[in-house]
C-alpha cells in the first residue's frame, strides 16, 4: 500500500517544471538558443564575487572536520550573529541571534512555520496570485489551505475579500512581496491596512493570527520600490527567507526563519517552529553554506540585468498590446492571456518554443507568468513570436 497523496504528488509535476522539462526536450532537437524559456526562475545573474571568495576563504580556513560537521539544529550562531546584524543594520530591528532559525532554504522554512502554527481544523490563507506549492506544504501539514481572490489588475492585496475570509480557525495568511508570480511589491499603506485588520480579528477570534511573510525576493526590487520590513508593522510576523534568488544560489539551499520573540507566544512559537522542523527531518542547514552566509548576510545584488530585462519585456510586450501587470520586483511578469484562456495560450506558444505557465495553478486563471531571468537576446528574438501570437 502506498500514501495516495504521496503519490498524487510525485506523479503529477508542478506545470512549471512540466514546461521546464518540455523545453530541455525540445533544445536538444532545435537547439537551445531556439527555446524560449520563460517558465522557471532560475537566477541568471552571476553569484557576487564576494561570496566566491568567502567559499574560496572557508574551504582554506577551516578545519575539515569543522568544515563538514554537524552544527547546532538552529544554526552555527556566529552565521545568525551575522543574519540578525544584518537586520538591525538595515531595517532598526531589534533582532537576536535567538530569534533566528537557519534551514535548507525558504521551502523547509515555510514548512516547519505551517507545522508549528497548525491547530485542529486550523487554515492558512494565501492571497492571490500565489506560489502553487504553498498549497502542498500547507496540506502536508494537515492545515486547510484556502485562498483570497486576487485584486485585479494590480495584484496589491484584496482587503475586504480577505476580511471575508478570515474566521475563528485561521492561524495565518501568507504575504509574498515581492510577489511570484505577479511581481508586484506591496505598498507600507496594503500592508498596514493588513495589519490593522489582523489586529482587530486577532483581538475578536481570542489567538493570534501571523502573517507568515514569504521573503526570497526580498532584494530584487526596481525603480526606487521597497520591499516594507513586515515585523515593524505588524509584530506578529514570521519571516522566511532564502538566499537563492539574491546571491544566486538556487541549487545551495541555505536560508532562515525569522521569529521576532515581539510575535504573540513569541518564545513559544520559536520552540514550536524547531519542533516542527525536526519532524520534518531537519537535522542543520548545510554547515559549508552557513559558514559562507556569516561572511556575506550583508551582501547584496547587482540587478542592473534584471531591470534591463524587466524593461525591455513589459515594454515590448505591453508595446504589442499585451495586458501586463507592471512588476517592481522579482524577476516575473504577470500576463493578461489573449482570449482569456491561459492554458490554451500558453499551448499555442509552445508550437513556437515559447514556454510561458498558465496563471490557473496561481490562483488567478486568465494569466501567464513569464520569468525574465533569461538572456536578454532571448527577450530580444522572442518579442516576434510574442507578436504573432496575437494573430494565430
Amino acid at each position: 500500500m502506498l500514501n495516495e497523496r504521496a503519490y498524487a504528488l510525485g506523479s503529477n509535476r508542478s506545470a512549471i517544471r512540466d514546461l521546464f522539462e518540455y523545453g530541455c526536450a525540445r533544445a536538444a532537437v532545435v537547439g537551445r538558443e531556439n527555446v524560449f524559456d520563460f517558465s522557471l526562475g532560475n537566477p541568471s545573474i552571476p553569484t557576487p564575487e564576494a561570496v566566491h571568495t568567502a567559499i574560496r576563504e572557508v574551504l582554506e580556513q577551516t578545519d575539515p572536520v569543522e568544515l563538514h560537521g554537524y552544527t547546532s539544529a538552529v544554526g552555527d550562531l556566529a552565521a545568525r550573529q551575522a543574519i540578525a546584524d544584518d537586520l538591525r543594520g538595515r531595517y532598526g530591528a531589534s533582532v537576536s541571534p535567538g530569534e533566528i532559525f537557519l534551514t535548507c532554504g525558504a521551502a523547509p522554512a515555510l514548512v516547519a512555520v505551517f507545522g508549528a502554527l497548525t491547530f485542529p481544523g486550523a487554515e492558512i490563507l494565501a492571497i492571490a496570485p500565489y506560489f502553487p506549492e504553498y498549497r502542498v506544504f500547507v496540506e502536508g501539514v494537515g492545515a486547510r489551505f484556502a485562498e483570497v481572490p486576487p485584486d485585479v489588475p494590480d495584484f496589491q492585496i484584496n482587503l475586504e475579500a480577505l476580511a471575508r475570509c478570515l474566521n475563528e480557525k485561521t492561524a495565518a495568511v501568507i504575504v509574498n512581496s515581492p510577489n511570484n508570480p505577479a511581481g508586484t511589491v506591496y505598498t507600507a499603506e496594503t500592508l498596514a491596512r493588513l495589519g490593522a485588520l489582523l489586529a482587530r480579528k486577532s483581538a475578536e477570534y481570542g489567538h493570534p493570527i501571523y502573517i507568515v511573510a514569504d521573503e526570497p525576493y526580498r532584494e530584487l526590487v526596481y525603480g526606487g520600490a521597497a520591499a516594507p520590513f513586515l515585523p515593524a508593522i505588524y509584530p506578529s510576523t514570521i519571516v522566511c527567507y532564502s538566499y537563492s534568488k539574491s546571491l544566486s544560489l538556487p541549487g545551495e539551499r541555505i536560508g532562515y526563519v525569522y521569529v521576532p520573540r515581539a510575535a504573540a507566544d513569541g518564545e513559544a512559537l520559536y520552540a514550536a517552529v524547531a519542533g516542527a522542523a525536526r519532524n520534518a527531518g531537519h537535522v542543520c542547514a548545510p554547515s559549508l553554506w552557513q559558514k559562507v552566509i556569516a561572511r556575506c548576510a550583508a551582501v547584496r545584488p547587482n540587478l542592473a540585468a534584471y531591470d534591463r530585462n524587466r524593461r525591455a519585456l513589459y515594454g515590448g510586450l505591453t508595446a504589442l498590446g499585451y495586458e501586463v501587470a507592471k512588476p517592481d520586483g522579482a524577476f516575473y511578469l504577470f500576463v493578461k492571456a489573449p482570449g482569456g484562456d491561459a492554458n490554451a495560450f500558453s499551448e499555442k506558444a509552445k508550437r513556437r518554443d515559447v514556454l510561458v505557465v498558465p496563471g490557473d495553478d496561481f490562483g488567478c486563471p486568465g494569466y501567464v507568468r513569464l520569468c525574465y531571468c533569461v538572456k536578454y537576446e532571448t527577450i530580444e528574438r522572442s518579442l516576434p513570436l510574442f507578436r504573432a501570437l496575437l494573430t494565430d
